[in-house]
């Protein structure tokens, strides 16, 4: 019987099974017994050092007795076998073939490794061919028949992605620098959206803790250890953090809080820099269950993660569980069999644009393993069919966790690929154009009481013009500061509500590569008293018309409830228009315009003596009407408060 080291473990033993039902597969040249004896004694010591994975000093004991035996045949298997191991898969497609070439027939069970090593090197076509020879073999047994028919399937699956996804790309890894990869291992990377400022997770000895690196000048500055008390004795990885920066929530395996083996955790940002200490996110999220994994949505009123409580669909599958009205985090719900299947899916990730979602799974069909796919969100609760990120992004390998910045293509992941012990380093690539993210600009600012200009909290809520979806719905900060993320592409509504206040409304297109990536706007909330007003930015006529766009009914919406949270609130409405065309006719057309809001808001149950509906004309302007920006600002409705 050949001893050859069995690094394929699982493989070798169906091997060994086809070599006892095959014997005929003997009848071949190589004669294991006649190897040269120093040259087997060498090899025997090559052998135990594998077995205890001490695969650099098995390959130099391997060498050693090639030289002595050339045509060692069992000793070009092994090597094959320990750089397929070692992920260097061109070094075993070479060892495995000189194996072939010395003797096919003795060599001939190794086409299964031979064919994973193959398409480890993306060479899927000769895989598959490979395979296909090694399923023909006479006498082939059961357990060996399934494993070759599951390769070939995921070889057929990576000719027909080529086919299908004709794209030259160019797969080109960048080590982000000495500033965040060091001596130990680095993972879990994470970015804020301006993209300056990078946390995460470094294991020195065995202790995980958070690391923090500045953009700078161009490149990452040294990583220093997160500062205040979030970093303990105990574990910390597997983190996200807030697009503002603010908050970090975290996976913390054992804590003496913790309900189960590994719990989700969060610690704020104080203004002085420093973390909290973490807080547990409570019985809801965590179970005596495996919680780890999150990803937090742009507007933090989402977070998934991956867990295998009850009630999945799988081993390991992907919740959400989203922020209730009193602060707190709701009870997760299942992302469905869309996402989640009877295998194991992981690492969740939630883009900027709310919409692009990543995770890995080991049952989409793929590369084989764990491959990251890409799925979008078509509304609240559906998803579209997982889409495979593809080769070389995808391998035959486990693919961990995907980061995509918020210009929607640059991400970053941790890899070994450099490495001779495994250690992990953080990598940046750009994305394949087809599995790209919306990109996203970001508006900021601070909401502030207009007669006081003090800070005011506050909600801010983004909506989607056309679809009427909201994209983000957030509290500011207690001083009154937020931010907020804008997909490129659309066109949105911008408001922003406190109770006691009126309400500010804006509307925003984000053209598709905008030169800017950020605005800034600071909004002064005027107190609900008589003789305050407000423009309705978001009401809109067709020209010369005085019905409602569509448009205008999220707008009118808020409207509706400002005045049900405020009963005795009377407002007048006012129309006003530009100086095209005759005095008379804006006259009426102001008017018009004015009634058709009020129809709109008794229509919702608001009664008619709270309403006063008023047109001006072109008697108000605001601004120049020698202007097309002007004459737009002129065309404008207002609502002024006449008692509360």
């Amino acid at each position: 019987m050949p001893k050859i080291i069995p690094i394929y473990r699982q493989l070798f033993i169906l091997l060994l099974a086809f070599v006892f039902t095959n014997k005929s597969s003997y009848c071949q040249w190589y004669d294991p017994e006649k190897v040269n004896k120093k040259a087997k004694r060498i090899y025997e010591e090559a052998y135990d050092l594998a077995e205890n994975n001490q695969y650099r000093d098995a390959i130099a004991k391997i060498g050693k007795a090639i030289k002595i035996e050339p045509d060692y045949v069992e000793a070009f298997l092994s090597m094959g076998s320990i750089y397929a191991e070692l992920k260097k898969y061109d070094s075993s497609v070479m060892y495995y073939e000189k194996a072939f070439t010395l003797d096919p027939k003795f060599s001939f069970n190794y086409h299964l490794p031979y064919s994973i090593s193959l398409a480890g090197m993306g060479e899927f076509e000769k895989a598959a061919l490979a395979i296909d020879s090694f399923i023909q073999t006479p006498g082939l047994n059961e357990q060996s028949k399934q494993a070759a028919s599951y390769r070939k399937s995921t070889f057929d699956f990576a000719i027909n992605y080529k086919k299908q996804n004709k794209d030259n790309y160019y797969f080109n890894p960048v080590n982000v620098g000495s500033g965040i990869n060091s001596d130990y291992s680095e993972y879990f990377p994470c970015l804020t959206i301006d993209r300056k400022k990078m946390i995460f997770t470094r294991r020195v000895s065995r202790n995980e803790d958070f690391y923090v690196s500045d953009w700078i000048n161009g490149k990452w500055s040294e990583a220093k250890a997160v500062e205040g008390d979030i970093n303990t004795a105990d574990n910390e990885g597997a983190q996200t953090i807030s697009q503002d920066g603010d908050c970090i929530i975290f996976t913390g395996c054992n804590y003496q809080q913790g309900f189960g083996s590994c719990d989700l955790y969060i610690s704020y940002r104080l203004k002085n820099g420093n973390w909290t200490e973490a807080f547990n996110l409570g019985n809801k999220v965590n179970t005596e269950a495996w919680e780890a994994q999150p990803s937090l949505s742009p507007d933090k009123r989402d977070l998934y993660f991956c867990s295998n409580r009850k009630g999945g669909y799988g081993g390991y599958d992907i919740w959400v569980s989203h922020v209730q009205a009193d602060g707190t985090w709701g009870r997760p719900e299942n992302l469905g069999p869309i996402i989640n299947t009877s295998g194991n899916e992981y690492s969740p990730f939630i883009h900027s644009d709310n919409q692009t979602f990543y995770f890995n799974s080991n049952k989409h069909q793929g590369y084989g393993k764990l491959d990251i796919f890409m799925s979008k969100k078509t509304n609240e609760e559906n998803w579209t069919t997982p889409f495979n990120l593809g080769y070389p992004i995808n391998s035959i390998d486990d693919e961990g966790t995907l980061y995509v910045a918020s210009d929607g293509k640059t991400a970053y992941y941790s890899s070994s690929r450099n490495s001779n012990d495994n250690k992990l380093d953080i990598y940046q690539i750009e994305l394949n154009r087809n599995v790209t993210a919306t990109r996203t600009l970001w508006i900021q600012g601070k909401v502030t009481d207009k007669k006081t200009n003090a800070g005011l909290p506050s909600s801010v809520e983004l909506t989607e013009i056309n679809t009427g979806r909201t994209i983000s719905l957030l509290q500011t900060d207690e001083d009154g500061h937020y931010l907020a993320v804008l997909p490129e592409g659309k066109d949105y509504i911008f408001n922003v509500n406190r109770k006691g206040y009126l309400f500010y409304s804006d509307h925003f297109s984000i053209p598709v590569n905008s030169i800017d990536s950020f605005y800034t706007l600071n909004i002064p909330l005027q107190p609900i008293e008589a003789g305050a007003s407000v423009v309705l930015k978001n009401i809109f006529f067709d020209n010369n018309k005085f019905s409602l766009q569509p448009s205008s009914l999220i707008e009118l919406d808020n409207l509706v409830k400002l005045l049900n949270d405020n009963p005795k609130l009377i407002l007048q409405i006012s129309g006003h228009t530009d100086n095209v065309g005759k005095k008379n006719a804006n006259l009426l057309l102001s008017i018009n315009r004015a009634k058709s809001v009020v129809n709109y808001l008794t229509s919702k149950g608001i009664k008619k003596e709270r309403l006063v509906p008023k047109g001006f004309g072109d008697e108000k302007p605001v601004a120049s009407n020698d202007t097309e920006h002007g004459k737009s600002l002129n065309r404008r409705t207002e609502i002024n408060v006449i008692s509360n």
